[in-house]
């Protein structure tokens, strides 16, 4: 779609205008969703500000984080939010920015802001979207090799845009295969709405970091053809992108807990193994901690107040290179390995399976084994 032709060639201006190597102001990444930049402040200081560029772009302005707490750069962000028509485009979002931290930090202006001009018509502000919610990818209305390409670089596509999402590859088509509910869809949008009124407050919880490490993540499984066929399902507890409950629906089926599963809907009409995944700010340099909510299981490696007994799951066993999904299909095959078991009899035992429970047969488990070693499945078997 033309939206989406205009915001990569702003893409493209924006990382030949100030590149990595630029004293004042470096885009450090940048694609059709999301924006990293640095401003390089008196003394060479250095301050990290993050954009996410949501569904309804350009109809709205792009979601800024700034990682410093310092008023020179959280004001100069917070401008941001306010704006309308086109300075809602991310070539001017930058603009804006870039001249307000400046004058704040008190620094000249860097005279490349002049070829932040664009010389080709931006789309009105109403435009469709650039990523649409509805799977229904408008046909371009104007041939995209007529556009003008701001930069002088009129081939195909640039390298960067390799790395670009699939649905976003190609202005008319949109790979099955990456699509989204608009259930899903709007979840993400609600909660960078969230994030951003938390951080107009001055209110935000967690860290840039991680926040937008378990964003990308919740994107990614809302693709994945696991996600899709059922085998788990997901909700954020409160909303918060910190705290997830799991269903875990799908097991080896040549398993007993797959026939307990079936069991387990006749006498209560659930389906599903109830997993709670509780994530620190420190994510993904520290493992989220997981333990089973519902029903009462013995064996599969689940300990006392439903953690878990699994190296992947400790410190010394993690990388921050697991992904969610990558912990919940171990998980999934831990507990067959373990050869888990419902125990029916003890779904009515109140207070069996608790958070503060679950916490200290973790932790006692974890000096345990840092003493004698671990036994259980390795982390790489599936």
């Amino acid at each position: 779609m033309a939206c989406l032709n205009t915001l990569k060639l702003e893409i493209k201006t924006l990382e030949k205008t100030f590149t990595k190597s630029h004293e004042r102001f470096q885009i450090l990444n940048a694609s059709v969703d999301e924006l990293t930049c640095r401003f390089i402040g008196k003394n060479g200081k250095r301050y990290d500000i993050h954009a996410n560029i949501t569904e309804t772009y350009p109809s709205s302005p792009p979601v800024w984080f700034a990682e410093s707490e310092e008023t020179s750069v959280t004001n100069a962000v917070q401008i941001l939010s306010n704006t309308n028509g086109r300075d809602n485009h991310v070539i001017n979002q930058v603009g804006i920015l870039l001249r307000e931290l400046c004058r704040l930090h008190n620094v000249p202006l860097p005279p490349d802001l002049d070829n932040l001009t664009i010389p080709f018509q931006l789309p009105p502000a109403n435009a469709s979207p650039v990523h649409p919610q509805n799977h229904q990818i408008e046909e371009i209305e104007s041939d995209p090799d007529e556009i003008e390409d701001p930069v002088g670089d009129s081939e195909q596509e640039s390298e960067g845009d390799e790395d670009l999402p699939l649905e976003m590859d190609d202005g008319r088509n949109v790979n099955k295969k990456d699509e989204m509910e608009v259930e899903h869809l709007a979840t993400l949008e609600r909660l960078r709405q969230s994030q951003r009124q938390d951080y107009l407050k001055g209110s935000v919880s967690g860290s840039v970091q991680a926040t937008d490490r378990l964003m990308k993540e919740l994107r990614d499984i809302y693709r994945s053809d696991s996600f899709k066929s059922n085998m788990y399902s997901i909700e954020l507890v409160n909303d918060s992108i910190y705290e997830w409950n799991i269903r875990l629906k799908s097991v080896d089926p040549d398993s007993p807990l797959h026939n307990d599963l079936v069991l387990l809907k006749e006498k209560e009409g659930r389906d599903s193994i109830l997993l709670n995944i509780m994530f620190k700010e420190s994510y993904p340099f520290e493992p989220p901690f997981v333990r089973v909510v519902h029903p009462i299981i013995s064996g599969g490696y689940v300990l006392v107040g439903g953690a878990i007994c699994m190296e992947l799951l400790t410190k010394q066993g993690w990388s921050s290179a697991y992904t969610v999904e990558a912990v919940i299909m171990q998980i999934a095959a831990t507990l067959v390995k373990g050869k888990a078991r419902i125990q029916f009899g003890a779904t009515k035992v109140n207070g069996q399976y608790s958070l503060a429970r679950a916490q200290q047969s973790f932790k006692s488990l974890v000096q345990i084994h840092e003493k004698n070693g671990w036994f259980t499945p390795p982390k790489e078997d599936g």
